[in-house]
C-alpha cells in the first residue's frame, strides 16, 4: 500500500535490466512528460519481448490533451511518469520534439498498436482482452480484429461503462480469462485511474489505455485521412466529427500547448544568446 499517497497501490512494476533498457537510451522531456524514442514497431517488439520475459509493465500514449492534462492533475501525472513506456500519441509532440532539438522518430497511436500488437499476438499466440466502449460498439470491434486475424486469441470482451462497485467483477474477468494483454479504452483519465486501482489483481503482462480507438474498429468513428494525419491535423477532423463536444478541449488544450511550447523555445534562446 502506498500509505496515503496518491495511488491506491504502488505499481507492481519490473525493475529488471529487460526494463530499463528503453530508459536507457535518453528519456526525451517535452514540457511535462517524459517520451521514448520508439517507433511502432520497436514498440511492438518491446510488448512482445515484456510478455515473453514473463514480465509485466504498462504502456502510456500521449497526447496533446493528455500532456495538458497532466499539468493540472497529478494524479493522472504520476500514472504516466510510472509507464514502462511512454509513447508520443500525437505529430505535434513529434514536431515540438524536433523544434526543441530533441527529435522522436514518430508518433505511436493507440490504434496502431491495437492493430500491430494483435497482428503480433496471432503469430505469437498471446491472449487479449479488450475493455472499454459501448456493449455494442466492443463486440463489433472484436468481431472485426477476429475476421482480421482469425487465429487471435481474444480471450474477453467487456464494455466500458460499469459503477465503482461493479469495477471488481471487471477485474475479477479478466484476471479468470488469462489474458496477457489488456487494451482499455474508457477515455482519460479514467481508464488510467482503473489501471492503478487495479493493476496488482488483473493479472496481464501488459496493459495499454487506448481512448476511443475500439469506435474506429468498430467503425462507429472514422479516422482522419492519411494526409490529415501526417500534417498533424487528425484533431481537427475529429473536431468536425463531434464539435460540440470537443470544441472546448481542442480550444483550450491547442492554446495551451503552443503557449507553453513557445513559452520553452524563447527561454532557450534567451539563455542562447547571453
Amino acid at each position: 500500500m502506498n500509505g496515503g499517497g496518491i495511488f491506491k497501490y504502488d505499481l507492481d512494476l519490473p525493475t529488471n535490466n529487460f526494463q530499463n533498457e528503453v530508459k536507457a537510451k535518453n528519456r526525451i522531456q517535452i514540457l511535462n512528460s517524459a517520451f521514448d524514442p520508439m517507433t511502432t514497431e520497436e514498440t511492438v517488439e518491446w510488448a512482445v519481448r515484456l510478455i515473453k520475459e514473463g514480465q509485466r509493465g504498462y504502456i502510456c500514449t500521449v497526447n496533446v490533451a493528455i500532456l495538458m492534462m497532466m499539468s493540472s492533475n497529478p494524479r493522472l501525472a504520476k500514472f504516466v511518469e510510472k509507464a514502462s513506456l511512454i509513447v508520443a500519441d500525437g505529430q505535434p509532440i513529434v514536431w515540438a520534439s524536433r523544434w526543441l532539438n530533441l527529435p522522436l522518430p514518430q508518433r505511436v497511436t493507440g490504434v496502431e498498436l491495437i492493430d500491430e500488437i494483435a497482428a503480433k499476438a496471432e503469430r505469437e499466440e498471446l491472449r487479449i482482452y479488450l475493455l472499454g466502449a459501448t456493449s455494442d460498439a466492443i463486440a463489433t470491434a472484436a468481431s472485426n480484429l477476429q475476421d482480421k486475424y482469425p487465429k487471435l486469441k481474444i480471450c474477453g470482451v467487456a464494455n466500458g461503462y460499469f459503477s465503482q462497485a461493479q469495477a471488481s467483477e471487471r477485474v475479477e474477468a479478466i484476471r479468470q480469462s488469462g489474458a496477457q494483454i489488456l487494451f482499455v479504452g474508457m477515455g482519460v483519465p479514467r481508464q488510467e485511474y482503473f489501471l492503478e486501482e487495479n493493476w496488482l489483481e488483473l493479472g496481464v503482462n501488459l496493459a495499454i489505455g487506448v481512448g476511443g480507438s475500439f469506435e474506429i474498429f468498430a467503425g462507429t468513428k472514422k479516422r482522419a485521412p492519411l494526409w490529415m494525419q501526417e500534417v498533424g491535423l487528425e484533431w481537427l477532423y475529429r473536431l468536425l466529427q463531434e464539435p460540440g463536444r470537443l470544441w472546448k478541449r481542442y480550444l483550450v488544450t491547442n492554446s495551451r500547448f503552443i503557449y507553453e511550447l513557445l513559452r520553452v523555445v524563447v527561454n532557450r534562446l534567451s539563455k542562447n544568446s547571453t
